[in-house]
């Protein structure tokens, strides 16, 4: 293809006030050579930028000569017209693509960015470091002090209760709040607390070992972290709660987790509890009970319950994983009545302050 080509020009030279009319040849280069009998020179083509567009002509001025003026015919070749700028008329990228394709582009972008938004939580949760995850229960909780339960008898149960449930090396730690609610809470940096109204509810060692090895698991597979972030939102790993500290380790409480989460949550109990050959059956009795299939329902687990998914499919799971094994007494009775007794027993245990 030809590329060379002239075509009638005026141009200012950006030095003097006197209008030049000759001619600009194109090379095919990056550079337009502008000759008449007044003037000579050379203009980058990526110096020229869009002026206007009047009676059938174009003008353009330069970055470097402000007064300069260049006035071509509209009717340049595809060549160089494709070369020279064009009119700008929302500004930079969007101009050389196109309104429709930068709409496109946009929307392509935006719809990525919600949904980074939407799953950061559940991608994020498991990476944030679990020293920070640490410092943030911290700064969320700070000291329990005198708030959990103990007696030396109420603690070696819990402790054994909790081996049952968590065989690492570095366990959670586990108490017993003296709050009478129906309740268990796992709080960021792997802490894990059963409220003694759930102690007072339950009928067997089993169903304790059932919540606490649940509870447990959402420390282990850091649903914690995640749950925080879906709630709360980025500003929870930046800031910590400004209520008081009832407030804080209630809302924790109340704080839902996924179906998903849940259900991992189920099978690493079920799974500890089979390692310790500690019967499900008593889960299954527990989750049968806020299921309402029972004549024993309590509605004072309807709280514990409304943050979990379905109870009859979970006591279907613990149940079934029953099947065909027999089981030792995770507890003896002994040890299951000193974890009941522990916040009665505890004469200097305190009642956590709640703000309503």
């Amino acid at each position: 293809m030809e590329q060379s080509f002239r075509t009638p020009a005026q141009w200012y030279d950006g030095h003097n006030a006197i209008r030049h009319e000759g001619e600009a040849v194109w090379d095919g280069g990056g550079s337009l050579h502008l000759r008449s009998f007044s003037s000579e020179m050379d203009v980058a083509l990526d110096d020229l930028e869009y002026r206007d567009h009047r009676g059938g002509e174009l003008v353009y001025t330069s970055k470097e000569a402000p007064d300069f003026r260049l006035i071509v015919p509209e009717d340049l070749p595809p060549g160089l017209a494709a070369k020279l700028p064009g009119k700008q008329v929302y500004g930079g990228w969007i101009d050389k693509v196109g309104l429709g394709k930068a709409s496109a582009a946009f929307a392509a972008v935006s719809l990525a960015a919600v949904a980074l938004f939407l799953t950061a939580p559940e991608w994020l949760g498991p990476r944030v470091p679990e020293s920070w995850e640490r410092n943030l229960g911290q700064a969320m909780v700070g000291d329990l002090g005198n708030r959990l339960c103990h007696t030396p008898e109420g603690d070696a149960a819990l402790a054994k209760l909790l081996d049952a449930v968590d065989l690492a090396s570095m366990q959670v730690r586990a108490g017993v709040a003296n709050m009478d609610m129906v309740n268990a809470v796992a709080l960021p940096g792997g802490q894990v607390l059963l409220f003694d109204g759930l102690v007072q509810d339950a009928e067997t060692p089993e169903e304790l070992a059932g919540v606490l090895g649940h509870e447990v698991g959402h420390v282990r597979e850091r649903h914690v972290m995640t749950a925080l972030l879906r709630q709360f939102g980025l500003s929870i790993l930046l800031s910590g709660a400004n209520s008081g500290l009832g407030d804080t380790v209630f809302g924790l409480a109340s704080m839902s987790y996924s179906r998903d989460a849940e259900r991992e949550a189920d099978e690493f109990a079920r799974k500890r509890m089979e390692e310790s050959n500690v019967s499900p059956l008593g889960a299954a009795r527990f989750f049968e009970r806020i299921g309402g299939d029972s004549e024993a329902e309590d509605n004072s687990l309807v709280g514990w319950v409304a943050s979990h998914p379905a109870p009859r499919e979970r006591a279907d799971a613990f149940r079934k994983a029953a099947e065909g094994k027999t089981f030792s007494p995770v507890l003896t009775a002994q040890e299951f009545e000193a974890l009941k007794s522990m916040c009665e027993d505890d004469p200097d245990v305190e009642e956590f302050d709640f703000l309503f």
